[in-house]
């Protein structure tokens, strides 16, 4: 098999012009390419009038030899790799003795998700442990908080089946390094959960909340066929330790119903709002640092606006679909603002998990065919930045970068006067440092409801000032790249300020605990992901990494054992 990378064509070009340009690249006859498939489509607009298709194709010949030696040193003309996913090792039929603890998985998101079903197809028999519901029931009490104003806090967006990632724009692509094809592993999996196929080869694929909710139990009941066990409504309170050496071991967790469960092995794939559950870690010295993370707002436009602004004259074919965009911009003050989980078509989602504290995030269908195009645009900040002792320099407590977000998810709340409500502006005001009172043109898509105030008042301010300053300055610069980005009616919604963990559970080169062995930290809370496609490739290595412990397989010590290159996703 051979792959050809970096195959242009018009974006308009007939079906049979692919398979024409596929042989006058290779080079060969027709009737000598035997077969041929799309690895990946993506596409150039930055020549909005003439935007191009950019294909990676894997094709059969009846020479391969023969085509190689005719491209010498041609680095888009290559042999295919191999992609295909190979299992660690299987469990023996004595690894199911009653005696011998089965693994443990807390959290079922993306990360719990994929370490419970690789530990299943493994033969491994995972035990699942999530704190909120099933995902159907899940989907009503979150319909509940943006319909009626009502928080349950363990079944909500942050919360349940499917984890933060059931309702967001289901995103499947990711900058982390990826020398395994580890994430071919993760889309392979949920088109046999139902996800469409397309997700194989468009270049940045999604799948929207509603294709979700029924993949998310295919994969769940798959993991059950396989000898795994799923229980809802099943808080870990506790950890119990026992010392080992320098440092502790694990030997099973106790819940919220006073029940003990005893594992060696526990992968802890919590997400990145269990503040509770971090708490209870650090008071048991588990190793955990304070780590950057982002705040800021969610911004809409008119998704016409950013069509038209992206593909031109092509905005609304089919091929390109709902555009979306990525922008950065270093502001003066030394803080670096960004766009942050672009839902084109979607809409903007309340996204809390505590009473009396507001947060966005965004969400869109598969369809992408909602009004609104939105995104949050949040400034970068350090471990000094939150620090609450007011100390110049040292370490910072671990849960400092909780109790930040929880200072500005409460004074959202205040600014939205109550019920779940959130403070918004727009953004010809903002950048004018004047109160809004009224909507324009666009109008918010936040449920329960958005209140218009000055989201920089002074001695009222909904993020620390630096944030303001810097987000206000790059709204012009962001014009110039996106025409319309900065028109007067976009609204900006806040507020922003879980955009990842706001620590790292510090782990080893095996995926352990750093003081705790048997303790796996894995994914967005553990601070290891950043998206469903690095949460689940680092829920497969975690996995992995169990496997080998139970089996007693050598350690994997590659370079990418402590994670997917994974500050790249964060």
């Amino acid at each position: 098999m051979l792959r050809i990378t970096e195959l242009r064509l018009p974006l308009d070009h007939p079906e049979d012009a692919l398979r024409h340009a596929v042989v006058r690249r290779l080079g060969v006859a027709d009737a000598d390419l035997l077969a041929f498939t799309v690895f990946r489509r993506a596409y150039d607009a930055r020549k909005k009038s003439a935007i191009l298709l950019i294909y990676t194709i894997d094709c059969e010949v009846r020479d391969e030899a023969a085509v190689l030696a005719a491209h010498p040193g041609d680095p888009h003309l290559k042999p295919a790799p191999d992609t295909r996913y190979r299992f660690v090792g299987h469990a023996p039929a004595d690894c199911h003795a009653p005696e011998r603890p089965r693994p443990l998985v807390v959290g079922f998101g993306p990360c719990g998700i994929f370490a419970a079903l690789l530990l299943a197809q493994m033969g491994l028999r995972p035990i699942v442990l999530e704190r909120g519901k099933e995902v159907r029931q899940r989907t009503k009490d979150t319909w509940g908080l943006w319909r009626q104003g009502v928080l349950n806090p363990d079944s909500n967006v942050q919360f349940g089946e499917g984890g933060a990632g059931t309702f967001s724009d289901g995103k499947l692509w990711s900058q982390i390094s990826d020398p395994r094809h580890l994430t071919r592993k993760v889309l392979t999996e949920f088109v046999k959960a139902g996800a469409p196929e397309e997700i194989l080869f468009v270049s940045k694929p999604h799948i929207g909340t509603f294709r979700l909710v029924s993949m998310v139990e295919k994969m769940r009941a798959d993991i059950v066929a396989l000898g795994g066990e799923i229980r809802f409504g099943q808080q870990v309170t506790d950890v119990l330790l026992e010392p080992e050496g320098e440092g502790l071991r694990m030997r099973g967790v106790t819940l919220a119903s006073g029940e003990e469960l005893r594992a060696d092995h526990v992968v802890l794939a919590l997400g990145h709002s269990a503040r509770d559950t971090f708490a209870m870690l650090h008071g048991r010295g588990v190793y955990m640092e304070a780590k950057p993370f982002s705040v800021g707002f969610r911004i809409e436009h008119p998704q016409g606006v950013i069509d038209r602004a992206r593909f031109g004259p092509n905005a609304g074919n089919p091929i390109l679909g709902a555009a979306d965009y990525k922008l950065v911009h270093h502001a003066k003050n030394g803080r670096s603002v960004y766009s942050f989980c672009m839902c084109p078509g979607g809409t903007v989602v309340a996204a809390t998990s505590e009473p009396e504290r507001v947060v966005t995030n965004g969400m869109s269908q598969y369809s992408r065919n909602e009004r609104n195009a939105n995104a949050g645009i949040v400034v970068g900040i350090s471990p000094q930045d939150y620090r609450q002792d007011g100390a110049a320099g040292g370490p910072v407590h671990p849960l400092d970068g909780m109790q930040f977000q929880r200072i500005w998810e409460s004074r959202a709340y205040e600014l939205g006067e109550g019920g779940y409500v959130a403070p918004g502006q727009l953004v010809g005001d903002f950048v004018k440092k004047q109160r809004s009172r009224v909507l324009g043109a666009v109008q918010p898509s936040y449920k329960p409801g958005v209140r218009m105030t000055d989201l920089a008042q002074p001695g009222r301010e909904s993020l620390p000032v630096y944030a303001l300053d810097a987000i206000r300055e790059a709204i012009p610069a962001f014009e110039r790249q996106i025409a319309g980005f900065a028109m007067a009616d976009a609204v900006l919604t806040g507020v922003e300020t879980r955009t990842s963990s706001p620590l790292r559970i510090t782990r080893n080169r095996q995926y352990e605990s750093l003081n705790v062995r048997g303790l796996y930290p894995a994914g967005e809370g553990a601070g290891y992901a950043g998206g469903i496609m690095s949460a689940g490739v680092d829920g497969i290595e975690v996995a992995e990494a169990v496997a080998r412990s139970i089996l007693g397989l050598p350690a994997d010590s590659s370079p990418h054992a402590v994670g997917p290159s994974v500050l790249q996703a964060i």
